[in-house]
């Protein structure tokens, strides 16, 4: 799936001259976390985030003085001057596995998306990779995520598939992970049923060995080379 079906594309922008202010007001008025900072022209020149704004206001004390003072002296500081300048971004061609992985990679948790030349599209955040993935898995729907310990070899993935929609079935989704163990896999089939007593017993028999979605810890896995 590509960003351009998953990304946010009515961004609330701001212009480097707009005041810390305004910044923060439409991040609370719109319960968004990220502005992009534009040209008149569309051109992304910088971001600005929630943290930002927090670091470049003053202290809690002065906050809650309200004074007069404090609040025109606020009105002067711009965007421009404490913005991050050229951040990183992706553009629309781009998957949301690239954009998890790249979020994961930098530590950031939103990322502009802009077209060859420059000019904002979109922004993908967390929250629309979060909302993207529930659509592809299809965990929206009501169901039960089942574990499976497979060879490491071609087929078990297809004799597992067969041996659940014989018992009538239907899968939300299906993962298929890296296992600790050597020549293992771990397959995570999401099945849109409540009951799977019967389809337990059926690949205990099998001979598979079923695992504990909860017992799963991603920091076991083998780490690449």
């Amino acid at each position: 799936m590509f960003i351009d079906r998953s990304m946010t594309k009515n961004v609330i922008t701001i212009g480097k001259d707009t005041n810390i202010l305004e910044a923060r007001d439409l991040m609370q008025e719109h319960h968004i976390r990220h502005l992009p900072v534009v040209e008149p022209d569309g051109v992304l020149i910088g971001i600005v985030t929630d943290r930002d704004i927090r670091s470049a206001m003053p202290s809690t004390l002065q906050d809650e003085l309200n004074c007069d003072a404090v609040d025109d002296k606020l009105r002067e500081i711009t965007v421009g001057r404490f913005m991050t300048p050229d951040p990183m971004t992706i553009q629309p061609a781009y998957t949301i596995q690239d954009a998890l992985l790249l979020i994961q990679d930098k530590k950031v948790g939103a990322f502009p998306v802009v077209d060859e030349a420059g000019k904002l599209k979109g922004i993908i955040s967390i929250r629309d990779l979060i909302r993207a993935f529930i659509n592809v898995l299809n965990i929206g729907e009501p169901g039960m995520l089942l574990g499976i310990l497979v060879e490491d070899k071609v087929g078990q993935l297809k004799r597992v598939v067969d041996a659940i929609t014989e018992e009538k079935v239907s899968f939300g989704s299906v993962l298929v992970s890296r296992h600790w163990e050597e020549g293992k896999r771990a397959v995570f089939p999401y099945l849109l049923t409540n009951n799977i007593a019967r389809i337990k017993k059926k690949l205990r028999d099998m001979g598979y060995t079923l695992l504990d979605p909860m017992d799963w810890y991603l920091d076991q896995l083998p780490k690449h080379e």
